[in-house]
């Protein structure tokens, strides 16, 4: 992420997209073992047009066109890594990624530990998802919880145009295999940004505090990742209406997991919501939820709360809206923080 003598700095709007192009672009020039492959990601560019530009920049060899097999692509990506290369898969939609499982948990996860760390896997599998684009079933899912109770790999879920470059170029960098859950409803959100001069994000396993809360008797954090991160800061901006003052943490990354963010935020405001667009049963919640009050239980005002998908499979895009975590649903959540509590009361001062 060096910047060359001369090279124009200047910051300017981008997209999520542009700088995900970007890092894939940057990490070939400057590594030949990176080999991107996957479902029209040469001569269309990708459905979502991530790749755009990089088979003909770099050779039909190292930007692959793939049958439509995603068990294929990942375990041609599993011996490919085996014999010292990086492969960048794309799987074009969240849910199609599901046939590929066979080799990602029997393999890609286990293949370090198997080998006494003798052989790495530095395998990214980029993973378009979650909803909000008026994608059908098999096109909006969030999968994250899958990958999150598997053993073995690193999962990683951006908000923001810096951390969509600077998370996926550590992503490729990193021995480990790594998730790389790209939001799709944010491919084209727009920030300030200089592709000569990226800025330097925490690495994968740190969370960073979006909005500062001011941890008094009406204050709440609100911890989340990925898509559901504008949410949270746009409900922290209505939610000052209602004298509530609420702290947004992204988690950036799930696994590994920053307890010490999150738990420093949750210890100094007192309350906490999670909010993702994954179901709440057996979601990535329940675990947050719990990590959060085994370690600080005698901070907390209230239960954590957890605002999520429903329990379905994901709905026809004209009920999305519906399905999907909103404002009001988390400032609802919010309103349900015992803030009138016994307990509240009595331990004012």
């Amino acid at each position: 992420m060096t910047t060359a003598v001369g090279a124009d700095t200047a910051r300017k709007p981008a997209t999520m997209a542009q700088a995900l192009g970007r890092a894939l672009r940057d990490a070939m020039a400057a590594d030949p073992s990176v080999h991107v492959l996957g479902e029209d990601v040469g001569t269309l560019g990708g459905v979502f047009r991530i790749t755009d530009g990089l088979t003909e920049e770099f050779g039909e060899d190292r930007c692959t066109d793939t049958p439509l097999a995603e068990a294929g692509i990942l375990g041609t990506a599993v011996g490919m890594a085996m014999y010292g290369l990086r492969p960048v898969v794309e799987m074009q939609f969240d849910a199609f990624a599901y046939p590929s499982f066979e080799q990602l948990i029997s393999h890609v996860s286990r293949m370090r530990n198997r080998t006494r760390g003798a052989m790495p896997m530095p395998i990214t599998v980029r993973v378009p998802y979650g909803g909000g684009i008026g994608g059908v079933e098999h096109h909006s899912d969030s999968s994250e919880i899958y990958y999150m109770a598997t053993p073995g790999l690193q999962v990683v879920a951006p908000a923001t145009v810096a951390d969509a470059y600077g998370l996926l170029r550590a992503a490729i960098a990193s021995d480990d295999p790594v998730i790389f859950l790209e939001p799709k409803r944010l491919y084209w959100s727009k920030d300030d940004w200089s592709a000569d001069a990226p800025e330097q994000v925490p690495p994968i396993g740190r969370a960073v505090v979006r909005r500062p809360g001011g941890g008094g008797r009406r204050s709440a954090t609100l911890i989340s990742y990925g898509p559901s991160v504008p949410v949270c800061l746009e409900a922290a901006e209505a939610a000052r209406a209602e004298g509530w003052d609420l702290e947004v943490v992204d988690l950036r990354s799930l696994v590994p997991f920053d307890d010490e963010t999150v738990c420093a935020s949750v210890r100094r405001t007192g309350r906490a919501v999670v909010v993702h667009e994954s179901t709440g049963f057996g979601g990535p919640g329940g675990e947050i939820a719990a990590r959060v009050t085994e370690r600080c239980f005698h901070h907390l005002e209230a239960p954590v709360l957890r605002v999520a998908g429903f329990d379905i499979p994901y709905p026809p895009p004209m009920l999305e809206r519906h399905h999907l975590p909103g404002v009001d649903r988390v400032l609802d959540a919010v309103a349900r923080l015992q803030w009138e509590s016994e307990w509240t009361e009595g331990s004012a001062v």
